[in-house]
């Protein structure tokens, strides 16, 4: 009862002071508020660097993760099978990184082209290998270029990788939902 009480208490105390405007106001100045420091010199740059390279080895385990009998395992007949989840992402990758430009040549496979779990990983790796050439060729400047990104509509070449990340999240947790249908943990999820 006493544990209620202090709950109770210590709600009131921050709905009062919240309600009565918390602390009291700072004093006015005429200085304009100084404005938030401009982030490091290629920060934006090796951090999307940095989170493409972590996703291309996340995905890879997790692709791995199944054995090549269940490449071909649907959760339900309309829905894409494992190993077609696993090129989807290569080719969406593939497609949009092709409209950031960029001397590094993107990779020749397709949907059709490839046949086994080797091929299908080798095309994953392909693509996030592609993305890391094009992120290796950016600099500060050029990632925030705007440019036509199919799709997406006009977009930094910044916003196209962060698009691919979160698709390519997307489709991890799909896969999550298949392995563990077949009865396997996946790899984030094992113990150390």
């Amino acid at each position: 009862m006493r544990l209620w009480f202090r709950v109770a208490f210590g709600l009131f105390v921050v709905v009062t002071a919240a309600a009565c405007g918390g602390a009291p106001p700072a004093p006015a100045t005429s200085e304009p508020p100084a404005a938030a420091p401009a982030p490091a010199q290629g920060a934006i740059l090796s951090d999307l660097l940095k989170d493409w390279q972590e996703q291309k080895d996340s995905l890879m385990k997790l692709a791995d993760a199944m054995p090549e009998d269940k490449f071909s395992f649907k959760s339900t007949p309309a829905q894409r099978s494992y190993g077609e989840h696993i090129m989807h992402a290569a080719l969406v990758n593939v497609d949009l990184l092709k409209l950031i430009g960029g001397q590094a040549a993107a990779p020749t496979f397709t949907a059709e082209s490839v046949k086994t779990k080797a091929d299908i990983l080798a095309a994953l790796a392909a693509s996030y290998d592609y993305g890391t050439a094009l992120l290796q060729e950016q600099t500060e400047g050029t990632i925030g270029q705007t440019q036509d990104a199919s799709w997406l509509g006009q977009s930094t070449r910044a916003r196209m990788f962060w698009t691919l990340l979160s698709h390519s999240m997307d489709v991890y947790g799909q896969m999550v939902v298949y392995l563990r249908l077949n009865g396997i943990v996946p790899p984030a999820s094992r113990g150390a």
